[in-house]
């Protein structure tokens, strides 16, 4: 596996999406992408993750070299993190469509009383 670097991830999803409110938090070693102050996204050694619905996911997962994000190659694979292949992460276009569909499928967050 390719060891990511997790500031250039940031810099690419700046890059593709500059219409969409992104933040950016590190992380343990990592980078975390929120939006709507929600995290989407996880920037690794091991890549770009997105968080997806499980519709989104089957579709991301039908891409070549799409998988489901682990850390450590014997942990249990996320149920709705996937590692966006470099077809999509080096595509400014493709990254844009797919940070959209990720951010769309995020739940509101609970607005404080």
């Amino acid at each position: 596996m390719t060891d990511h670097v997790p500031a250039d991830l940031e810099a690419k999803m700046l890059a593709a999406a500059p219409d969409i409110e992104l933040s950016f938090r590190k992380m343990f070693g990592g980078i975390m992408g929120y939006a709507s102050e929600t995290v989407f996204a996880s920037l690794s050694n091991v890549g770009l993750a997105l968080k997806l619905t499980p519709a989104d996911r089957d579709r991301a997962l039908a891409l070549p070299g799409a998988v489901p994000l682990r850390y450590e190659p014997d942990a249990p694979p996320s149920k709705s993190y996937v590692v966006l292949p470099a077809l999509v992460v080096d595509d400014a276009a493709s990254l844009h469509d797919w940070i959209s569909v990720s951010v769309a499928g995020l739940k509101p967050k609970a607005r404080k009383a």
